[in-house]
């Protein structure tokens, strides 16, 4: 079955799913909720069978399609992934449907449509398939610019009282990083005309080229901008609080939760293959501004009021450590950091959801408007602390073995940064914990005496979110089998080995 265009019907779909929904006649609001639903599941369940079908000693890319597109400049519809493209596209699949349910009455109250709101959702799904699937970078670039659209409009007219602010915000940054890579795209191209006498984009033939020096770092720079900004890396965050604080629950999902990743994955699927000895030049620095990260977003997390913007806070603080597991350039960093994208995935979403769930409740962010939850929504505030739990990587939740991965990697080689980055697991708990003693403990104040417990709709959203914590907390090993083929390959293609342990190990102590 690996002839089937998988990849193109996983993209396809959502699209065609949000043409249906749009052309809905005004008023049907609970059908465009429903088939929005529907479409969603349909495609997380073709990529459950495609990705069953995936073998792990396989061929680097696979469910590989490729056909002309624009002939004359190289250009061709090319698809195909790896263990590290179809574990992100899997974690998107799932989500898509989670955010849908969990944020069934999120545009209820906007001035726009309701199957507006639901159809954006559909094609931000088909663009962020297309992203992780690409294997033709101009295909990349055009997916990775057009994920700006939905998101802007999602944001914008969907969002809080300072959306407009936020999406302009959001859409500058964004618009500045993908002018940096398109310049850099094209430098690529002439470089590749240059050694291969004809101009391509193909992934396969720009791996290995041969690129002078000064050349290499300018073109890694473009890349690698555009990617610190998108994941973000800090200081080039900025504009995540604002667009966390004032998307819709769902939004912040997609965009924390799925979209960010494809900085972190751009810069381990472009940056180092494409450029190995720029990646290996400007590694210290990165590693620099990734441990700043970790701690200043620990650090400005604890202080937040906003508890939108403390869940954005925290993302800045993990994306820190998931861009100190690939640039630490060890397998079990670079694997620990690509399951990290999938974690965080999970427990940011269910951390947004439950604060969705708390303010469709309360009507405010504020931390300080709440108190005492657990006596009257003890399932709301179990599912709180779980997800609390999980963003600080406690052992037996998902993030924990993702975390011990990148730092056990780093510290192979980079002790120092390692031993920095760990100080973010104790601001982890210092912000998590204080948040939910804040928000959940103590006597129950007013407004919150009159809260509703989970309700079944609620329930069906957040459960699938706790079962898959739990169960990669305690066996990662399904996930870990497919991506660590694909992290070999690209330490290959860099020119990387694990580092040999300082002290040797006795042939007595190794039986």
């Amino acid at each position: 079955m690996n002839g089937f265009p998988w990849l193109t019907l996983l993209g396809l779909l959502p699209l065609l799913g949000s043409i249906v929904v749009a052309a809905l006649p005004r008023g049907r609001d609970l059908l465009a909720k429903q088939v929005a639903l529907g479409v969603s599941l349909v495609v997380f369940a073709l990529a459950l069978v495609m990705a069953i079908q995936f073998k792990s000693g396989g061929a680097q890319f696979q469910f590989a399609e490729s056909h002309p597109w624009i002939s004359s400049f190289g250009v061709s519809y090319s698809v195909g992934v790896d263990g590290i493209a179809l574990v992100l596209i899997a974690m998107a699949t799932i989500l898509v449907p989670i955010v849908i349910l969990a944020g069934w009455h999120e545009a209820d109250d906007a001035k726009a449509q309701v199957k507006t709101f639901f159809a954006l959702i559909l094609v931000l799904e088909t663009m962020i398939i297309g992203v992780f699937a690409a294997t033709d970078v101009f295909l990349f670039y055009v997916f990775f610019e057009a994920m700006l659209i939905p998101v802007y409009f999602l944001i914008g007219s969907f969002g809080g009282a300072q959306r407009s602010y936020a999406a302009v915000k959001f859409l500058l940054y964004s618009l500045f990083g993908g002018l940096l890579m398109l310049a850099a795209l094209i430098g690529l191209y002439v470089v590749s005309a240059h050694q291969l006498g004809t101009g391509t984009f193909e992934y396969s033939k720009l791996v290995g080229l041969h690129i002078g020096s000064g050349t290499e770092k300018w073109l890694f720079l473009g890349f690698f901008a555009a990617f610190a900004i998108k994941a973000p890396l800090w200081p080039f965050h900025t504009w995540l609080p604002d667009a966390a604080a004032d998307s819709t629950p769902g939004t912040a999902v997609l965009l924390v939760g799925v979209l960010d990743k494809v900085g972190t994955f751009g810069m381990i699927r472009l940056c180092l293959p494409l450029f190995p000895d720029a990646s290996k030049y400007f590694t210290p620095v990165i590693l620099v501004l990734a441990v700043i990260g970790i701690l200043y977003g620990a650090l400005v997390a604890i202080g937040q009021t906003d508890m939108m913007r403390l869940v954005a806070y925290t993302s800045l603080s993990h994306f820190g450590f998931i861009t100190l597991g690939i640039f630490a350039m060890t397998s079990q960093g670079q694997s620990g950091s690509t399951l990290y994208m999938v974690n965080h995935g999970f427990s940011t979403a269910g951390l947004f959801i439950v604060g969705g769930f708390l303010v469709r409740r309360r009507g405010s962010r504020l931390i300080a408007d709440y108190g005492g939850v657990q006596r009257v929504a003890p399932l709301l505030a179990g599912s709180f602390l779980l997800m609390g739990l999980a963003s600080l990587a406690l052992p037996g939740l998902s993030s924990f073995v993702s975390e011990f991965l990148v730092l056990v990697g780093t510290f192979t080689r980079y002790p120092v940064a390692a031993v920095f980055a760990t100080l973010g697991i104790v601001l982890a708990a210092i912000y998590v914990l204080l948040w939910y003693q804040r928000v959940a403990t103590g006597p129950a104040t007013e407004k919150v005496k009159g809260f509703r417990d989970l309700g079944r709709r609620e329930m069906f959203a957040i459960a699938p979110l706790i079962a898959l914590i739990i169960a990669i907390g305690f066996f990662p090993k399904p996930l870990l089998d497919v991506i660590n083929p694909a992290v070999n390959r690209t330490l290959h293609q860099v020119g990387q080995t694990d580092p040999v342990p300082a002290v040797p190990v006795s042939e007595g102590t190794a039986k």
